[in-house]
């Protein structure tokens, strides 16, 4: 099982836009998969489901419950200032450590509005899951300029970047 994560919790954000196109590859390559949209995360989760509280939040202890079922993860990180997104990193400081995220292959695809895509959002992202003993994909996929290519239909419509995150989900099936 695969879990695509979408590493923001910004509604109708186009990160979720690339995880539903990611979704589509999927099933046309016949991979189950599953989807977890920060944007679901308890709204309390910050404050009581980390440190000291690790673990004990019901409804979080939920919503990270699909990780248990899945060996490969999907992460669509947009770059905010030049790193991942508050949301993400939380979400991922609360979990179960060690285990979490521990011996599972992640696939990494960083988006942003300006030329780089996200690149040291990638770096960033890589390091913490090197440090969690995640195995990350090399297929590491940047987006640059998103929104120049997203249809008018909020979809995403570059050839190129279909072409690429073709290519890294025949590579996770592959790994």
């Amino acid at each position: 099982m695969i879990t695509i994560i979408v590493g923001t919790n910004r509604p109708q954000s186009r990160a979720r836009i690339v995880a539903d196109f990611y979704a589509t590859l999927l099933t046309e390559l016949g991979a189950p998969y599953q989807l977890l949209d920060l944007t679901e995360l308890p709204v309390d989760f910050l404050n009581v489901a980390l440190y000291h509280n690790a673990g004990q939040h019901p409804d979080f202890n939920r919503f990270i419950a699909p990780l248990d079922h899945s060996d490969k993860l999907v992460i669509i990180a947009p770059e905010y200032n030049c790193s991942i997104p508050g949301a993400l990193k939380a979400f991922i400081d609360a979990l179960p450590y060690p285990g979490g995220i521990r011996g599972k292959k992640a696939a990494l695809i960083s988006l942003s509005s300006g030329g780089m895509g996200g690149a040291l959002a990638l770096s960033h992202l890589t390091d913490i899951l090197f440090y969690l003993g995640t195995s990350v994909l090399p297929q590491r996929v940047r987006l640059p300029g998103i929104s120049q290519h997203l249809s008018a239909e909020g979809e995403l419509a570059s050839p190129l970047f279909r072409q690429l995150l073709r290519e890294q989900a025949e590579a996770l099936l592959a790994a």
